[in-house]
């Protein structure tokens, strides 16, 4: 199968290398199937490949005159400052570099680790920006270096200035710094603890910006009065501009309350570190350490501006899946909950599919995972564990995917797996029994052995999770 049509602008190259190919690879799990399940199975990985090709950062760039949103001309600025920071940072300063040109003053990004050195097929490293790595999904001490340069830059402008601010998901992580009296190692105990516990996004990013000092409006509230654009991709459910990378550019609605009350809720709060809880405490009675507001002054210059979501993603896929002959039907964009019980639903959603054609379901959003057991994965391996476990026994053909689209699903290389309806009962008859290894949240363990893991390397975006179904008639 010709893949070429989908190497469209800014998609990584090694998205297109053999170790993605649809057809490089089959799973020894399921070399006993029909010719036409592993098409569903190559059809699978083309239509998650659409998805990830549509949000890439200089096509999301390249469909908006972003510059036409600042408040002036750009040659009527004294200096155009740029901070970025994310899992699409980088490429998203490329977009901006290229069309600012001689206008651009200085600037940094911040990237995950290695990003900077698997730069996608059209991507070269900026020549005017500074990029610095980070870590993620807990932040590191290259975090925090990185997030003090960002600060420095922020409060060097004024308000002759513009500063762009590039954001997307995982920039919490990647850039961060903290308030003082919190450690480091504190706050990573803390997000750890969060994580472990599945609690969600909005959740963990109300915690993250009550210890932080860029999220929650702090960044702007350093740049202040330089006029600031931001320009966002989103990687949560609902699109909150206050969430996604923890809302370093808006105003923060959550409180010291909200968040204390998080910690109590999960049973974290006599577990997290005494540095922790002393600060939020202080916050309660201190309205000076609370994140900016509403209406407050440094957001009097500030515009943010959303140019990609997880839909953008899901109406690519539907129409590559359109495109191969699927009747598609979109059928949610904001899935969250438990994985394991999300896989088991979405699972269920595609078994009662009827009719002779072929059809394709898509669902994106991104769900969480309780850590009970001692194994490796990530939510979209677990999700689809769970869904290969629900299609057990169905007598129609069904190939199910997640991945996530960065390319990383949690502390792993992959960004999720596939699974068809034999997946389970070939598992058992090779000696692997899925059931322990989802108890165990060992689901990369499950499908390294399986050979269905989705490995696509960093994408350089991120905008969530998508799960594909198609179905056959047996």
């Amino acid at each position: 199968m010709d893949l070429g049509f989908l190497r469209g602008p800014g998609f990584a190259g090694r998205m297109i290398s053999s170790r993605f190919h649809p057809l490089a690879s089959c799973s020894p799990l399921e070399a006993v199937l029909p010719d036409t399940t592993f098409q569903q199975i190559a059809d699978a990985r083309t239509i998650f490949q659409a998805a990830v090709c549509a949000v890439q950062p200089d096509r999301l760039l390249g469909d908006h005159a972003w510059w036409t949103w600042a408040r002036r001309p750009l040659d009527q600025y004294r200096r155009i400052v740029v901070a970025g920071m994310g899992k699409a940072a980088l490429g998203m300063g490329q977009a901006v570099e290229k069309r600012l040109g001689a206008l651009l003053t200085e600037g940094v990004v911040v990237v995950p680790q290695s990003n900077s050195t698997t730069p996608t097929d059209v991507q070269r490293l900026p020549r005017g920006l500074e990029v610095l790595e980070g870590s993620h999904p807990l932040p590191g001490r290259a975090s925090v270096t990185a997030a003090r340069r960002v600060l420095r830059l922020a409060q060097d402008c004024d308000e002759h200035d513009l500063l762009i601010v590039l954001i997307s998901g995982g920039g919490t992580a990647l850039c961060a710094d903290f308030v003082e009296g919190v450690s480091l190692e504190d706050a990573q105990t803390t997000f750890q603890l969060l994580l472990e516990a599945g609690a969600e996004i909005h959740a963990v990013n109300t915690v993250r910006k009550h210890i932080s000092r860029i999220g929650g409006g702090q960044l702007a509230a350093a740049a202040a009065p330089a006029e600031i654009l931001s320009l966002v991709i989103s990687d949560v459910v609902g699109d909150d501009l206050s969430v996604i990378a923890s809302g370093p550019t808006v105003p923060d609605p959550s409180t010291f309350a909200e968040t204390i009350d998080i910690l109590r809720i999960f049973g974290l709060w006599g577990r997290v570190p005494r540095s922790v809880r002393i600060h939020l405490e202080a916050g309660l009675s201190d309205p000076s350490l609370e994140t900016p507001k509403p209406g407050a002054p440094p957001f009097e210059h500030t515009r943010c501006e959303l140019i990609g979501t997880n839909r953008t993603a899901l109406q690519a896929a539907a129409e590559q899946a359109r495109a191969l002959g699927y009747s598609t039907y979109v059928l949610a964009g904001n899935v969250t909950g438990e994985a394991r019980e999300v896989g088991k639903r979405l699972a269920q959603e595609a078994r009662a599919i009827t009719g002779e054609g072929p059809v394709c379901l898509i669902w994106g959003g991104e769900t969480t995972v309780t850590v009970r057991g001692q194994g490796r994965g990530g939510r979209n391996q677990e999700l689809a564990l769970a869904a290969a476990l629900a299609l057990e026994g169905s007598r129609r053909s069904i190939v199910f995917l997640s991945g996530g689209t960065d390319g990383r699903d949690g502390p792993t290389d992959a960004a999720g797996a596939w699974v068809t309806h034999r997946t389970a009962r070939n598992a058992r008859e090779a000696g692997l029994l899925p059931e322990l290894y989802l108890a165990d949240n060992d689901s990369y363990t499950f499908f390294e052995k399986a050979g269905s893991l989705l490995l696509t390397g960093p994408t350089h975006t991120n905008v969530m999770d998508v799960q594909i179904a198609l179905i056959r008639p047996a």
